[in-house]
C-alpha cells in the first residue's frame, strides 16, 4: 500500500530528526568537570605517563585565590581517579585537588602496575616483572609532584596517598620507608600477602630503628576478601595483623584507624574505604 505524500514527508522529517539526534548524542561524552589530562615525559623511568588532574569547585573563586589545596595522589589512575572524581563530586567532600597516575603509555596496564607498586623482585611472578617501586616512587617524587606543585596552589605538607590491592601494598611500602612524603595514607585492600608477606620483614626492620612514624593512616578490607568467599589470599587476616602489628609498635605520631567493611569485596571496598579515609582526613583538619 503506498503512504500518501504528505505522510511520507512527514516519516522521513522524523527519520530525520531521530537520526540528528544520534549523531548528536553519539558526537558528546561525559566529562568530568575541572578536569584535565596531562602527559609527563619521565626520564627517571624513561617513558610516558597521563596524569589526571581534578581541582575542586572553590579553586577557581576570588575569595580562595591565594588559598592552598591538599592533593589527592592515586595510582592505578583510570580507574581510581573516576571513583575520586565521584566521590569528591559533593561539596563537602570536594575540598582536594585529585592526581590520578596512569600507566606507562605503551604498555599493558596490568604489566605496568605490577612492575611500579612492587617494591622488591618475586621470582614467583612468572608472567609480569616485579620489583620497580623504588623507580615509580622517584618518579612521583622528583616529577609528579615537581609538575602538580608548580602549576597548582598545593599545601605540600597535606599530601594524601591511596591505593587499592598491590596500590595499597605500595602505599604500605611508602609508609615504611618515606614516610614523610605524605601525611596522610588511605590503603584500601592493601596486598600484603606479596612475596609471602614480606612487608611484615620490612616494619621489624622500621620498628628496630624507629620509634616515631608520624602519619595519618586509614586502612580498610572488605569482609568478604576471605578465602571462604573465594578469594586466593586471606585479605582480611593479613589486615588484622597488620594494624595489630602498628598499634603494638605505639609509634609516636601515627594516627591509625581502619575497618573491615561488611559486604563489600576486593572490588567493591576501594569506593567505601576512600570515602571514609577522606572523611577522617577532613576530620583532622578541623
Amino acid at each position: 500500500m503506498k503512504l500518501p505524500f504528505v505522510k511520507c514527508l512527514a516519516l522521513i522529517f522524523m527519520l530525520n530528526i531521530i537520526c540528528n539526534n544520534v549523531a548528536l548524542a553519539e558526537s558528546h561524552r561525559f566529562e568530568i568537570a575541572n578536569s584535565k589530562v596531562v602527559t609527563i615525559e619521565s626520564t627517571v623511568l624513561g617513558t610516558k605517563y597521563d596524569l589526571f588532574i581534578k581541582v575542586p569547585r572553590s579553586y577557581f573563586l576570588a575569595k580562595n585565590k591565594s588559598k592552598k589545596y591538599p592533593v589527592l595522589y592515586l595510582n592505578d589512575g583510570p580507574y581510581t581517579f573516576k571513583v575520586a572524581a565521584g566521590v569528591t563530586h559533593m561539596r563537602n567532600m570536594d575540598k582536594v585537588i585529585v592526581v590520578g597516575i596512569s600507566f606507562a603509555h605503551g604498555e599493558n596496564g596490568q604489566f605496568s602496575r605490577v612492575r611500579d607498586l612492587t617494591p622488591v623482585v618475586d621470582q614467583n611472578w612468572t608472567k609480569y616483572t616485579t620489583g620497580g617501586a623504588t623507580e615509580y616512587l622517584e618518579f612521583i617524587e622528583k616529577e609528579v609532584f615537581l609538575y602538580v606543585e608548580h602549576n597548582y596552589r598545593v599545601n605540600t605538607e597535606q599530601r594524601i596517598l591511596s591505593g587499592q590491592s598491590l596500590g595499597g601494598s605500595f602505599g604500605a611500602w611508602v609508609l615504611l620507608t618515606k614516610p614523610e612524603l605524605f601525611s596522610t595514607y588511605i590503603l584500601t585492600s592493601p596486598s600484603l600477602w606479596f612475596k609471602n608477606n614480606w612487608i611484615f620483614e620490612l616494619e621489624d626492620k622500621y620498628a628496630e630503628k624507629n620509634k616515631s612514624l608520624k602519619a595519618n593512616v586509614f586502612m580498610a578490607t572488605g569482609a568478604l576478601e576471605t578465602l571462604e568467599s573465594g578469594m586466593k589470599e586471606d585479605m582480611v587476616a593479613g589486615h588484622v595483623r597488620f594494624v595489630n602489628r602498628l598499634r603494638s609498635r605505639n609509634y609516636q605520631g601515627l594516627k591509625l584507624e581502619d575497618e573491615v567493611v561488611k559486604g563489600t569485596d576486593h572490588y567493591s571496598t576501594f569506593p567505601v574505604g576512600l570515602s571514609k579515609g577522606l572523611v577522617l582526613f577532613y576530620e583532622l583538619q578541623k
